[in-house]
């Protein structure tokens, strides 16, 4: 590292398998040019949630794993708070970057703006408009701490001046992208997941449930499940199960296979990309998976009433099917193929521009 790029210390905080692919894209570049601690809050903490990802990416070890586990939103992001707090008064940064919506985002926004460090947020301004998800709460709080919020949408941007925030944003597109394309080029010479479920290109349905609004509502989750156990009499469905989901399933008797429905573990990054760009349609609430299969030019149903990546819906390659068994099955079993596809989301040099600016705010080492 040059002592005449940049000077100061960066902490970067993650702690679910989103962020990690986020950081991932970044800190590859970001160390070349600074000096960068990287914080495991312990949030995702089974292997094939966690570890898988820092292998597969290339992540560097976390400099620190907080080891915090789950738990109820408030323990789970006190705990949080309280342990980024004694890691940052050691470290004592010169700016804390975070990412996305979870729990993890918004202890590591409120353990800086406690101690005066700036916080710079990737992912900044995306709106639900639905206050009853702990994301949406975490994603706005945030934005109303961070002095450094880059945009992933000229959207996402004007959502931010609708609330007064005007300073410090910046339009920089979607990390997720470069971070997608790596993990495709690696996954071709490294994911046997075709060879070991016997997958053909386009013959299988792919799904994920993992949001709160689904899992902990059992008049929706039970729906979803009907629709998909439907979905797979025409086409087989792969169903990676979220560990949360995996329990709520369980305790509603739901938990078994059936038909072509195929409840599987959790997968790496690598052979979920590989599942991904194979598929025929993919039916999620991730809002990262909802991108992914926009960028794979995959037909995607969100098991969600609302996103934040409107642009995949007014592009017609994204369905808002939320709960509706019907709807859901109709969308999956005639998925819409629109002849083009515009770029959205300005995804490729998004890891350099967000570097570039985190390089100029930073402190010159004399």
């Amino acid at each position: 590292m040059s002592e005449s790029i940049v000077g100061g210390k960066i902490v970067t905080i993650v702690g679910a398998r989103p962020q990690f692919v986020k950081a991932a894209a970044v800190s590859r570049v970001l160390r070349e040019r600074c000096e960068e601690v990287l914080i495991h809050t312990g949030q995702h903490y089974d292997p094939n949630m966690s570890q898988v990802f820092f292998d597969e990416l290339d992540i560097p070890p976390p400099n620190v794993h907080l080891g915090i586990g789950s738990g109820n939103h408030g323990a789970q992001t006190g705990a949080m708070l309280a342990a980024i707090e004694a890691v940052l008064q050691e470290e004592k940064p010169d700016r804390v970057l975070v990412y996305g919506d979870t729990n993890s985002t918004l202890a590591g926004t409120v353990a800086a703006a406690k101690l005066h460090i700036p916080v710079a947020h990737v992912e900044a301004g995306l709106r639900s408009f639905n206050r009853r998800m702990p994301e949406e709460i975490n994603r706005v709080l945030t934005d109303h701490v961070a002095d450094l919020l880059f945009c992933p949408s000229q959207t996402a941007v004007e959502h931010l001046a609708r609330e007064g925030i005007t300073s410090g944003v910046h339009s920089v597109g979607d990390v997720m992208y470069e971070a997608l394309m790596y993990a495709v080029a690696v996954a071709k010479q490294k994911s046997d997941v075709a060879e070991r479920f016997q997958l053909a290109p386009g013959e299988y349905v792919l799904a994920t449930l993992h949001r709160a609004e689904n899992t902990d509502d059992p008049v929706r989750l039970t729906a979803q499940i009907a629709a998909l156990r439907e979905v797979s009499r025409e086409s087989p469905v792969f169903f990676p199960v979220h560990p949360r989901t995996r329990a709520k399933l369980e305790a509603m008797g739901m938990d078994t296979d059936e038909d072509g429905l195929h409840l599987i573990d959790p997968l790496g990054y690598l052979d979920m990309v590989q599942m991904e760009a194979g598929a025929k349609v993919i039916l999620t609430d991730s809002g990262g998976i909802q991108k992914e299969a926009y960028w794979l030019h995959v037909p995607c149903v969100t098991l969600r009433d609302e996103t934040e990546w409107v642009e995949t819906v007014q592009q017609g390659w994204n369905v808002l099917a939320g709960a509706d068994r019907e709807k859901i099955v109709k969308t999956a079993l005639e998925p819409a193929r629109p002849e083009e596809q515009p770029d959205a989301y300005q995804g490729a040099g998004s890891v350099s521009r967000i570097v570039k600016i985190l390089e100029e705010t930073a402190s010159i080492r004399e």
